[in-house]
């Protein structure tokens, strides 16, 4: 039976055959660009197994994961840039560099001292950075400087909101810019709470109301771009709160809430199903069965 070793040169060389001349024409046309829309879609159906314990499903998922790894690194060999190897060498180099407590002489004998060792290297890894930057010459502006320095740099905004607002939290707190206790999270957030409804007073009367039912949108007052902006504004500081406090508690804000959205599908597709057998529709029902079939979701779904 083959070696890992050669389970992972199989796929290699069955990756460069389909970019070959003579390969798949979808996977010849492929760019850097255009597949990352299936790495992130790849990445999200890992999450899900993981979140529904789907052992048998996983290791499909993961390999579809590793498949975007082979092709930017296929794509990169052919435009000579980097190859798999590069890929490799420079994740061992990062392993052992950043467990100096395993590979080195290092002492760690807690997973709370490894996070702090781990979080120190990063910082004197963004310092190198910042500095081979500095002497190669690539730094133009006294503005890039800046930002090369910055203890943010290496955070992607590409990356999905809530998780860019983790780390951006989280680098910050590694230099004491964070909140001494969980209350004053609290009393952030009563505060944002409050600046948001002081411009909810300047929303034309009756005030904002669900879209409902019909067209989307119809009969909801205009309001200005001003106060648009700053609704948007003061929404997205609770957000920011929210996902510190998650921080805070030691959670991940993205799949709190994945699971959040994962239980609010299983509940209403439980409703649906319920006024299907009653030859009925969510639509053609009152707010108050809808609430009534809503709360019996939530009792059948607690234990005995």
């Amino acid at each position: 039976m083959p070696g890992t070793g050669e389970r992972f040169e199989r796929a290699v060389e069955i990756m460069e055959r389909l970019r070959a001349p003579g390969g798949c024409p979808w996977d010849r046309e492929q760019t850097f660009d255009s597949i990352k829309p299936y790495t992130l879609e790849e990445t999200y159906e890992v999450l899900e197994a993981i979140d529904n314990r789907d052992w048998k499903e996983l290791p499909g998922e993961l390999g579809d994961l590793l498949l975007q790894v082979l092709f930017y690194s296929e794509m990169a060999k052919e435009q000579g840039t980097f190859s798999i190897d590069d890929v490799l060498d420079r994740l061992s180099r990062k392993l052992i560099d950043r467990h100096p407590h395993v590979f080195g002489d290092v002492k760690a004998d807690t997973s709370a001292d490894v996070k702090r060792n781990w979080e120190a290297l990063k910082v004197e890894e963004r310092k190198k950075q910042a500095q081979e930057t500095a002497d190669s010459g690539r730094i133009e502006t006294q503005g890039s400087a800046s930002a090369s320095k910055s203890i943010l740099a290496g955070i992607s905004s590409s990356m999905p909101a809530l998780l860019e607002a983790h780390k951006l939290s989280s680098r910050v707190a590694q230099v004491g810019f964070d909140w001494p206790h969980i209350e004053g999270l609290f009393e952030k957030l009563d505060e944002e709470v409050a600046e948001l409804r002081q411009h909810l007073q300047e929303f034309p009367a009756p005030g904002p109301r669900p879209e409902g039912r019909g067209v989307a949108g119809s009969g909801r007052p205009a309001i200005s771009e001003d106060l648009r902006q700053r609704l948007e504004e003061e929404v997205g500081d609770l957000f920011f709160v929210l996902v510190n406090i998650a921080r805070y508690l030691s959670l991940d804000p993205e799949s709190a809430l994945r699971k959040t959205n994962r239980k609010f599908r299983r509940r209403f597709q439980w409703m649906e199903q319920r006024l299907h057998e009653r030859g009925m529709s969510p639509e053609g029902s009152s707010m108050e069965q809808l609430e009534s079939l809503w709360q019996q979701a939530k009792r059948q779904e607690k234990p005995a």
